[in-house]
C-alpha cells in the first residue's frame, strides 16, 4: 500500500509540476518566476509555435536560453543581423534567420542545430536525450570507438548543475522555436 501511494504521489506530482511551473516547496516568489515568463516572451527573437505547449514552461526557457544561457552566442552565426551588433555600439537585433541553427566554428568542433526535426525535436533529440547530453555532455553525433567523445566546447558541465524543470523548460521552448536546416555558412 505505502509502495503504491508513493507511485501515485509521484504521477500527480509529476503531473503538475508539466501542468504548472509554479508548485514550489523551496518558498521561491511566484512572482519572480511569472516575471521570468513575461521577459522570456518579450525577448524571444522569433516567432513561436505554442501549439500543444506548456506555455509558461516556453516563457521560462525562453528566459533561461535568451537571457541567462548565452545560447545564441555559440548556436547562432553570426550572433547579430548586420548593423546590430551591440558590442559594436550598434542597436541589438539577433540574427532572427539564423537563430540557433548553429555553425559557430571553434576549432575542429562547430556548433549544433539546436531548432525542432520534422518530428519537433530540439536537434533532433527527445526529452530524454536532451538532458542526457545536457547532464553527462556525451556527444550524441560523436564517434563510440574507442571512447564516447564529450562535449568539447559546450559549457555542459554549468548546465549539467540546473534543475529538470529548467531543462525542461529550455527544451519546451526550443520545441516552439521555428525549425531551420542547418547553417549554411559556418565561421568563427
Amino acid at each position: 500500500m505505502k509502495k503504491m501511494l508513493v507511485t501515485v504521489v509521484t504521477v500527480v506530482g509529476a503531473g503538475l509540476l508539466t501542468g504548472s511551473i509554479v508548485s514550489h516547496a523551496d518558498g521561491r516568489d511566484d512572482d519572480k518566476v511569472d516575471a521570468r515568463v513575461r521577459i522570456g516572451y518579450e525577448i524571444a527573437p522569433v516567432a513561436l509555435d505554442l501549439r500543444g505547449k506548456n506555455r509558461a514552461l516556453v516563457g521560462l526557457g525562453s528566459y533561461i536560453v535568451n537571457a541567462v544561457g548565452g545560447c545564441n552566442d555559440c548556436h547562432t552565426h553570426p550572433s547579430f543581423s548586420p548593423g546590430h551588433d551591440p558590442y559594436m555600439g550598434e542597436p541589438e537585433a539577433i540574427n532572427a534567420e539564423q537563430y540557433l541553427t548553429g555553425g559557430r566554428v571553434f576549432g575542429p568542433f562547430v556548433s549544433a542545430n539546436l531548432t525542432p526535426d520534422e518530428n519537433g525535436h530540439p536537434a533532433g533529440l527527445t526529452f530524454w536525450e536532451f538532458k542526457h547530453v545536457i547532464r553527462t555532455g556525451l556527444d550524441p553525433d560523436g564517434p563510440r570507438d574507442p571512447l564516447p567523445p564529450l562535449l568539447q566546447v559546450m559549457p555542459w558541465p554549468v548546465y549539467a548543475k540546473m534543475s529538470d524543470q529548467d531543462l525542461r523548460a529550455i527544451y519546451e521552448y526550443l520545441r516552439a522555436i521555428p525549425p531551420r536546416a542547418d547553417n549554411p555558412a559556418p565561421g568563427p
